[in-house]
């Protein structure tokens, strides 16, 4: 568990390197300040210094219920599930933070520690090594993050113009074409990542299974044959829902049906 109200990303593409620096807690609505989110984030941290692990859930849901957000908010309420020992609420909470900063290290120990801790131990399906390498670039970095990117190359494409026209050396109107040159390659590229990253943030539903065990259904009616099971901390894509049933797909490509309080959407 950790404290604290900003977030640290640090960005490296090629031979930039870029630190953004963003508060830990934002707000969606005005149901609460920002300073009574920050005192309650205090005293949700306390709860948990003293081990009163269901008070620190309820304070840090509290938070969240007022529209609040943030990679410590969630991070820590992973840390409060995990140790009341509810685990799918836990990776829940995990990947949440995850989706909002990508390479944050204390994330990513403990998403691993607690994933190791599941019952389904599934194998994704093998992938040819260049989609892996394009899904670990859009990994790098949140949507946040690439449109940091895609701002600072935008800069530096405007300021190698201005060179270009207000420069009265040759040899510095020549480095300002060789940059800006550059500057255009990367804003193209970084402005292509972000529109694919933008694109599966609104398309694509990732859940975790959030019950013990579920039964998953060849279609959607309790009366059903039974497909498979699946147990908590399960991570699974949403594809489709009818009701109070949502078509999942796992790693390995199996497909089933769910009722929609088995799992919770990251």
């Amino acid at each position: 568990m950790r404290a604290g109200t900003r977030t640290l990303i640090t960005a490296a593409l090629f031979a930039t390197t870029m630190l953004v620096v963003t508060p830990k807690l934002t707000i969606a609505s005005e149901a609460m300040s920002k300073s009574e989110a920050e005192e309650l984030m205090a005293k949700g941290n306390q709860f948990y210094q003293d081990k009163q692990y269901e008070n620190a859930i309820d304070t840090y849901q509290q938070i969240i219920g007022a529209g609040f957000e943030g990679t410590s908010l969630y991070y820590n309420l992973g840390d409060a599930y995990y140790r009341d020992g509810k685990l799918g609420d836990a990776i829940l909470y995990y990947e949440k933070a995850l989706r909002i900063s990508p390479a944050d290290a204390d994330v990513i120990h403990n998403l691993k520690i607690a994933n190791a801790h599941t019952i389904d131990k599934i194998e994704a399906l093998p992938k040819f090594f260049v989609f892996q390498w394009w899904e670990s670039l859009l990994a790098l970095f949140s949507v946040t993050g690439w449109t940091y990117a895609v701002y600072l190359f935008y800069i530096l494409a405007l300021i190698s113009i201005g060179l270009y026209f207000f420069a009265k050396r040759p040899a510095l109107q020549r480095w300002s074409v060789y940059s800006g040159f550059i500057s255009v390659l990367l804003l193209i590229a970084t402005a292509s990542l972000l529109t694919v990253k933008l694109s599966r943030e609104l398309n694509v539903k990732s859940a975790i299974v959030t019950e013990q065990t579920v039964t998953v259904k060849l279609s959607p009616d309790p009366t059903s044959n039974d497909a498979f099971i699946i147990h908590e901390g399960l991570k699974v894509r949403e594809l489709n829902s009818v009701g109070e049933w949502v078509l999942i797909r796992l790693q390995d490509g199996k497909e089933g049906w769910v009722e929609q309080n088995d799992i919770s959407t990251i």
